[in-house]
């Protein structure tokens, strides 16, 4: 599993308070496996290759985009949630202002 470091080395913002979760991995994850599907159909019925040729192309390209689009869509929620503030329902402020 990807993590976040504790803090922000520039500002020192604490990310343990927010909730990013598994949300962004199971999104990629279906978005990125639909698109390669998508991709793999197209290329079986236009060009026909073995099935060898389909492993050595849409596996490693499946785990590449995978792990480094997870860096992005969990810094893209949890700039989301640090934007609006967002937290935890019943809880205080969670900058402390």
């Amino acid at each position: 599993m990807i993590r976040f470091a504790p803090r922000c080395p520039a500002c020192g913002l604490d990310y343990s308070r927010f909730n990013v979760g598994d949300g962004p991995a199971a999104f990629l994850t279906l978005l990125i496996g639909g698109l390669v599907t998508g991709l793999a159909l197209w290329l079986q019925l236009s060009v026909s290759p073995p099935f060898w040729v389909h492993i050595v192309l849409w596996v490693p390209l499946t785990a590449v985009a995978v792990i480094f689009g997870l860096r992005a869509a969990k810094a893209a929620l949890l700039h989301a949630e640090y934007s609006r503030n967002a937290r935890e329902a019943g809880s205080d402020n969670l900058r402390g202002e």
